[in-house]
């Protein structure tokens, strides 16, 4: 190939890496010799190719200022790289099964062999005559096609194999790409300038290094596992900077163009995209969530994942499939099993409670004195199903609010340095529970991976619950069909009872013969007789299904005094505060509601603390209060075992009464609030409409609204 005259500080660098590349070939062609069984049946042509690379690159270093004779040994080389990319596709036996292989390296070595020649026959050529044009023009188009065709034959090389061969074979088309890219480049400018590029030549050393150093990587062992692995400050800031160069050359590239356009409007049209170009860069370039998504799509598909997926999900299902501990309940294993994601060291989960706001439902390692009864609204509730998302409370406190979350979430959770996001728990688009994960040692920031598996994490952990839930249900209903079918033979021995005793007060009337006795007999009689027929409809309404109870207009304050007067003889019972008022309900039911709530308040009371009754009026409705200073409950008892049937924590209870004093409430459109703490005592909260109130009740029934949901819509309007 020839050139015209080079500088002397272009000869020096040609000189230069030259000689390292020389060098470098030469060692590596006796290094690679030694190691043969690593390249199969291509390992003769590559060393034979390193050793006619090292002369190449030895002709290079040692070429007079203005000349280069190098073209024997470049033919040479180039020929040695062809065999050796040939037998690479024999090592998996493609020469055999892919038919162009075969013609397109003959192809390519014919013209490279024909370059030879020309190179040969043209005396003009070999003495570096830089009026020979035309001679130069066919020499630099040959180069350019053997450099294309080593190309897509590398690629071809690479991406037509195996997997199992790819860890092998990108080494060395790693190399053989590298080579043939620069002489791409290389003739293109040669072809395109018309004459030879010395300055770009000089660097053809470099090219010969970057060669070899792929193959010395892929001849080593455990190869296989080697990986590229910039840390991702690198990778960012490295395409930061491309896209930046990316841009001034774009802008440069159009402005050029405009250039061209001419006339008087050339220069205003050149200044009127530089400067609106500089504008977008101005407003773009400094957008944080600009750099947010060139990194995290770079760590996305650049990168190894931060999870290793197989130990996470193994960790996880051993974690929720862990039934042989009965203190670790299913709830609370579903908290340890998203902390451990996260490197979380607590959780807690709120749960769906009966009014559609969010209650405690379990916690993992965290104190539960620092959650209120009421741990998130209903609103926060309805934002989560909606929407799904991780909510990152540090975010939070930042100031950051992209979604709208700040609203939905407490401040009990935001003033709570532990707190650290609200993973929700979504089945079918319902909401079955939010986890609240609490900020691991050391610190860090969530990213998409985090995002992504605890998004998936949260899904099954919702379907193990809503399964869970499910199945006590059936449980449930199973074991009320034993209980109903068990108050039918309970009914029909009561029945039988109340028949014998009917009878027997009508044989006293006409057989008794003491007037005084017949007539307390008959009191006793008839006053039992009546109260195992009102026992008797009662348990016929919970067979059946029970009905509506007839409301009327009741005095609450009066069933309230009547209360406490049964119970002031046994314990003491007081009223505290009684506002004057009349509810809807039904007298019987209402007080047999009261008679438990008492009951129970004095069963935890201890050293004869008063029970305390209270009646106010808040708007619609009026509130009947039941206060005990006892043992109290905690809050999985509260909402898992409170009003379950069967469940009781007194010696001998049925664990049907709380159960059946929340139904008659709800029986009475109203309903039965507990708010509850262990060592303190229990509040019990009977809400009932007032009798005003009535024909606000006939509106929503026919609207079929509820009431609490009228009241609810009131409050906040009232707050807003």
């Amino acid at each position: 190939m020839i050139g015209a005259a080079v500088s002397l500080p272009w000869a020096i660098a040609g000189a230069v890496t030259g000689t390292a590349a020389a060098v470098s070939a030469a060692v590596a062609a006796v290094w690679i010799a030694g190691r043969r069984e690593r390249f199969g049946s291509a390992a003769l042509a590559l060393v034979t190719s390193l050793v006619f690379t090292a002369v190449w690159s030895a002709a290079i270093a040692a070429a007079p200022l203005g000349e280069t004779r190098q073209g024997l040994f470049e033919s040479l080389s180039n020929l040695g790289w062809l065999l050796v990319v040939y037998r690479l596709f024999s090592g998996d036996g493609r020469h055999t099964s892919l038919a162009p292989i075969r013609p397109v390296a003959l192809a390519l070595g014919f013209v490279e062999i024909l370059h030879l020649g020309i190179e040969l026959l043209d005396p003009a050529l070999i003495a570096g005559a830089a009026a020979q044009e035309p001679m130069l023009r066919l020499s630099v188009t040959l180069r350019l096609l053997v450099a294309i065709g080593g190309l897509v034959m590398a690629h071809n090389l690479y991406s037509g194999a195996a997997p199992q061969a790819r860890q092998f074979l990108r080494w060395p088309a790693l190399a053989l790409g590298t080579l043939w890219g620069f002489e791409l480049n290389l003739y293109t400018v040669a072809y395109l300038s018309k004459t030879w590029p010395v300055e770009l030549a000089a660097l053809q050393g470099v090219s010969v290094l970057a060669l070899v150093v792929p193959l010395v990587l892929g001849a080593a062992r455990g190869s296989e596992q080697l990986r590229f692995r910039p840390s991702r400050k690198v990778t960012f800031q490295s395409a930061s900077l491309l896209v930046i160069g990316g841009y001034f050359a774009a802008m440069y590239g159009v402005a050029h163009w405009l250039s061209f356009v001419g006339g008087n409007f050339s220069r205003l049209l050149e200044f009127g995209f530089l400067i609106a170009a500089s504008v977008a860069a101005l407003l773009l370039l400094p957008s944080r969530r600009l750099r947010g998504w060139l990194r995290v799509t770079l760590v996305k598909h650049l990168f190894q994942h931060r999870y290793d997926y197989r130990e996470e999900w193994l960790r996880f299902t051993r974690t929720m499939g862990n039934c042989e501990d009965p203190a670790s309940p299913l709830e609370q294993r579903a908290v340890q099993a998203v902390a451990d994601i996260a490197d979380s060291p607590a959780g807690l989960l709120l749960a769906p409670g009966d009014h559609g706001e969010l209650v405690l439902a379990a916690q993992w390692n965290w104190p539960l004195s620092e959650v209120p009864g009421e741990a998130m609204s209903a609103q926060a509730l309805a934002f989560l199903e909606s929407t799904g998302l991780i909510v990152d409370l540090d975010d939070l406190r930042a100031g950051k609010n992209e979604h709208g979350e700040a609203i939905i979430v407490p401040q009990w959770l935001l003033d709570e340095p532990r707190a650290w996001a609200l993973v929700p728990l979504i089945h079918f688009d319902r909401l079955t529970g939010v986890v609240v994960l609490a900020r691991p040692t050391p610190a860090r920031r969530f990213d998409w991976e985090d995002f992504d598996l605890l998004r998936i994490a949260g899904r099954q952990l919702a379907s193990y619950l809503a399964e869970h839930a499910v199945q006590a249900a059936l449980a449930e209903a199973s074991r009320f069909d034993d209980f109903h079918r068990r108050i039918a033979f309970v009914m029909h021995d009561i029945k039988n009872l109340a028949s014998q005793l009917s009878l027997l007060a009508r044989n006293a009337e006409l057989h008794s013969d003491n007037p005084a006795f017949r007539a307390d007999m008959l009191v006793t009689l008839r006053n039992s007789a009546d109260k195992l027929n009102n026992l008797l409809a009662r348990l016929s309404r919970y067979v059946s299904g029970g009905g509506a109870e007839r409301l009327e207009k009741v005095d609450a304050c009066g069933v309230v005094r009547q209360v406490a007067a049964q119970f002031r003889e046994q314990y003491p019972v007081m009223v505290a505060e009684c506002d004057s008022c009349e509810v809807l309900a039904n007298r019987e039911s209402l007080e047999q509601v009261l008679v438990h709530l008492v009951q129970n308040g004095i069963d935890a009371s201890i050293n004869e603390v008063p029970v305390v009754l209270a009646v106010t009026v808040d708007g619609l409705h009026a509130c009947i209060e039941v206060v005990d200073s006892g043992c109290g409950m905690s809050p999985e008892f509260v909402r898992d075992r409170l009003f379950k049937p069967f469940v009781s924590s007194k010696q001998g209870g049925f664990g049907i009464g709380a159960l059946e004093a929340r139904e008659l409430v709800r029986a009475m459109r109203g309903r039965l609030d507990v708010d509850s703490r262990e060592g303190l005592g229990s509040r019990f909260a009977v809400r009932l409409p007032l009798a005003g109130a009535e024909g606000i009740l006939e509106a929503l029934e026919q609207s079929g609204d509820t009431f609490e949901s009228a009241v609810g819509s009131l409050t906040d309007r009232k707050v807003a």
